[in-house]
């Protein structure tokens, strides 16, 4: 998996890239939960649930399913006063989305692990991209202080780091985010 830190850095830039009018704390809590929330499935280690089982590890949670559910419902949590079916309402759900979404891209960018299953709960196939340049993350913020960690934040700094601090840039000189 990428680490938490390029999933909230990939997460910030797609929340930038919004209107400054949308920029609560409370839209970045969101935004942050919903970024990070697909690697809750690793929880599921603990209960006996292996890697490759669609409730696995990468298995429903980094879905396009998981993140079209989301998607719908954390604009109402995000935005209380939003009402179903305005066209902020549709923003805020494409976003959610998108955001969740990214998630489960960010990790198919890396070298290990079993793939992502992108149709579950339809298909349990699991799927990386074609090109892998990401340094698989370690589990465990411990496991960073380490040679192989350093490695591991440097392949993101790259890959990852580098394209989302030029999109900030990107919006900074065109004046498409907020001051």
């Amino acid at each position: 998996m990428a680490s938490a830190f390029a999933h909230v850095a990939v997460a910030f830039a797609m929340g930038k890239s919004l209107s400054s009018q949308f920029h609560t704390s409370r839209f970045w809590w969101f935004t942050m939960a919903c970024c990070l929330l697909p690697d809750a499935d690793v929880l599921g280690l603990m209960f006996g649930i292996p890697y490759e089982h669609m409730l696995g590890h990468r298995g429903l949670t980094h879905s396009i399913a998981f993140a079209m559910l989301l998607g719908l419902v954390v604009p109402r949590l995000a935005a209380p006063t939003i009402r179903y079916g305005t066209r902020r309402y549709w923003l805020f759900a494409m976003y959610f989305f998108l955001v969740t979404l990214s998630h489960g891209f960010l990790d198919a960018l890396t070298d290990g692990g079993f793939g992502i299953a992108f149709f579950a709960p339809f298909d349990s196939t699991r799927y990386f991209f074609p090109w892998r340049p990401v340094s698989v993350s370690p589990i465990g913020i411990s496991a960073f202080v380490s040679y192989e960690g350093m490695r591991v934040l440097l392949s993101e700094l790259v890959w990852i780091g580098i394209p989302v601090v030029l999109w900030l840039i990107v919006l900074k000189v065109t004046g498409r985010t907020a001051k």
